[in-house]
């Protein structure tokens, strides 16, 4: 956190300092890490009390202080605790980090949206980036109005990155979050199905999603998707340069002669304006490749060199957990846990991988259902089942009754093909799995967050000490 008094916390959120006596607000410095969870607190930081449907912050004070918070951002004063009280919260919070950003002149902010691969990306982004310079990037998926503000506020005086993940729910979001970071890099992945039972179509989540090219200067870049119609149509709303990525013809950073390995990590030629080199990525899937060059596009808006970008493009690993993470058990079977979230997109990636992995060995799909997808749930879920089938997968497990209609996708008619199975919940999957896998089996683990299956995922891959 850059270092900010009391008294400019209080002007910057039009809040107001109520501490206890002899303490002066002007001689109290936040220079500490900024939270919204009090565990998390620590010396110097400031604890932001948020009100929650099942929470309410302003309880949790004491105990932030007692991690060595020096003060609090509330609604009302805390007895005992230094603090700025003002109006909303969630409002101070993002003036707070707004005012961060711009106390770093030159800083390099970058913003990412999509419907998909987002979390991989800023991953990705923020390691080449830190080999170029001290760089911020969020922690997990912090990508929303609370998890922006969390990741600006780490912004101390010599950065010289910020990689902003900007997720969207509804029209206006990525505006406001822009609000809070400007970027002058926005990169668009794709326009999916993700969240459409809340957006109502997909050309609603495209306009959701162009709001952060929107938000660029004239003098900013906007690098955008060439192989996705829905992003390549965002040039038109735009005022910032447009740099073309894909494996399209017209793409500026291209992509030619991609393979996969055995283990489903992408080889691609890239065909850039700065040079053509062949890399091969330290990450499972082909879905990769896009946000590769995705990556290096923005690295090299932001002043890294093209061989410099591609040599820690190479070098970089996955970085937040249960997204393709892939364990070889010293048994002989291969974990694939891509559980944290999932859509018709990241669900043929992910197929699409186990059947590379898969070649010559036996494949398992445990799935389950899909969230915020409207109307056309059980639709999409079919067409999930159908990808099954087509991918030859072995052996499909269905968690969940509200996942069953990928099972009646998978299923065909004269019953030949996938071997296709439903269990009432997690718990009798794992008792499925761990009679059934064997030597050799490769087991993907993909559904929406709240299934609960990432962790069934880590539960079959084991304690860490033991993983090969």
């Amino acid at each position: 956190m850059i270092p900010l008094s009391l008294t400019e916390i209080a002007s910057i959120t039009d809040g107001r300092v109520e501490a206890p006596d002899g303490i002066d607000p002007a001689s109290v410095v936040v220079d500490g890490p900024v939270v919204t969870d009090s565990r998390e607190a620590g010396p110097g930081g400031l604890y932001v009390a948020r009100v929650g449907e099942h929470a309410d912050g302003h309880d949790f004070v004491d105990g932030a202080v007692a991690r060595g918070a020096v003060a609090a951002l509330t609604t009302r004063p805390v007895p005992g605790t230094a603090c700025v009280v003002v109006a909303d919260t969630q409002s101070a919070f993002a003036a707070l980090a707004r005012a961060v950003v711009d106390r770093v002149p030159g800083l390099g902010v970058v913003g990412i949206t999509g419907s998909s691969g987002k979390t991989s990306t800023k991953d990705l982004l923020g390691a080449v980036l830190a080999t170029a310079g001290p760089t911020v990037a969020p922690v997990g998926s912090y990508n929303s109005e609370v998890g922006v503000p969390l990741t600006v506020c780490r912004v101390e005086p010599g950065t010289r990155f910020l990689v902003v993940e900007m997720g969207a729910r509804g029209i206006g979001h990525v505006a406001y979050l822009t609000r809070i970071a400007p970027p002058r890099v926005g990169v668009v992945l794709n326009v999916g199905t993700a969240h459409v039972g809340e957006f109502g179509s997909r050309a609603a989540i495209a306009t959701a999603k162009s709001e952060l090219v929107q938000a660029l200067p004239a003098d900013g870049v906007a690098v955008l998707n060439a192989d996705d119609d829905a992003v390549r149509a965002m040039a038109a709303v735009t005022d910032a340069r447009v740099v073309l990525v894909g494996e399209a013809a017209d793409a500026d950073v291209r992509a030619t002669d991609v393979s996969l390995d055995a283990g489903g990590r992408p080889t691609v030629t890239v065909v850039a304006p700065q040079g053509t080199r062949t890399l091969t990525l330290g990450l499972v899937g082909r879905h990769h490749v896009g946000n590769a060059l995705a990556v290096l596009a923005a690295a090299t808006e932001l002043g890294l060199s093209f061989e410099d970008a591609c040599t820690a493009l190479e070098s970089a690993r996955p970085a937040s957990r249960w997204r393709m993470e892939v364990t070889e058990r010293a048994d002989g079977v291969t974990i694939v846990n891509d559980a944290y979230n999932a859509n018709p997109d990241s669900m043929r990636a992910a197929l699409t991988a186990l059947e590379r992995m898969g070649e010559g060995r036996r494949t398992w799909a445990v799935l389950g259902t899909m969230l915020e997808l409207g109307e056309e749930s059980d639709a999409l879920h079919r067409e999930v089942g159908e990808e099954v089938r087509a991918r030859g997968v072995d052996e499909l497990v269905v968690v969940g009754e509200a996942a069953r209609p990928i099972a009646e996708g998978a299923t065909s008619s004269d019953g030949t093909g996938t071997r296709v199975r439903v269990v009432a919940d997690a718990d009798a999957a794992e008792t499925l799995l761990r009679e059934e896998v064997r030597r050799g089996d490769v087991v993907l683990f993909k559904s929406s967050r709240d299934a609960g299956l990432r962790l069934l995922g880590d539960r079959l891959a084991g304690p860490r000490e033991e993983q090969a």
